[in-house]
């Protein structure tokens, strides 16, 4: 039988996702680290069900109908589906990089996830202390992104910096000089964006080369997603990401 299912705790080796389309990702990404799936009794059974019930039997994953598990950890009751997977690690690879210096947002990290896999970056470093990446809360605003995005956690950028030596680093700040439209990423190259309500300390000025998104003076800073889209935009080569009419490529997107 499945293990009872929790309330989620940081300190805890096991997680859950919250949703249909993220328990799906799961189960086609890390398989091998899930130890249940459990069912509302009220999920419609529809292609998708089909599929997520396929998976589990192809995996040999227990799947449940278990109504405690949602009063527990969805409350709220617009989740039909929950997993539950063990905790792993994963090892960045020597390519560009994302970098976040004590994240404090699980919704904005989730988001994040989602937006740089969305421009093809995988590697995503975090300086402690910081968000929990297997918090609920990131896993479902990542829309399950999560599980094929490597996110490695560092004690501090020094250590990040001694493994990953030959990275072109890239501190955004609000005082920097060079504005994002003139600044040119040379590969490897690690973007790099402080915490949501204080930035980055000033120190990295003298190690990184500073950029500073332009905005109009309406506001003090953009919201650290936001930021973060941008400078994916601007840094990945569009040609990277052709232009294909809807209904043509599903690499097209609305934004919904």
């Amino acid at each position: 039988m499945p293990t009872k299912p929790t309330r989620y705790k940081h300190k805890d080796s096991i997680s859950y996702t919250l949703g249909k389309t993220v328990t799906m990702e799961l189960l086609l990404q890390k398989p091998k680290t899930v130890e249940a799936v459990f069912l509302s009794a009220e999920i419609e059974q529809n292609e998708n069900t089909v599929k997520l019930r396929d998976l589990c039997v192809k995996h040999n994953i227990p799947i449940e109908i278990n109504e405690k598990a949602f009063n527990i950890l969805s409350p709220k009751g617009n989740c039909f589906v929950i997993g539950m997977f063990r905790k792993y690690e994963a090892q960045l690879l020597n390519e560009s990089h994302l970098l976040f210096v004590n994240p404090s947002d699980s919704g904005n990290m989730g988001t994040i996830i989602r937006t740089a896999l969305g421009f093809g970056i995988k590697n995503i470093a975090i300086i402690k202390p910081a968000v929990d990446i297997f918090d609920p809360k990131t896993i479902r605003a990542s829309m399950g992104a999560i599980f094929k995005v490597n996110l490695e956690y560092f004690d501090d950028i020094d250590t990040y910096r001694r493994k990953f030596f030959a990275h072109n680093l890239y501190a955004f700040m609000l005082d920097a000089v060079k504005p994002l439209q003139k600044a040119n990423f040379s590969e490897p190259y690690t973007l790099i964006f402080g915490n949501e309500a204080s930035g980055l300390p000033s120190e990295f000025a003298d190690f990184c080369e500073t950029v500073v998104i332009p905005h109009s003076n309406e506001i003090d800073s953009l919201n650290l997603p936001i930021a973060v889209g941008i400078s994916l935009y601007s840094a990945r080569s569009i040609s990277c990401f052709p232009f294909n009419p809807p209904g043509e490529s599903s690499h097209f997107s609305s934004g919904r």
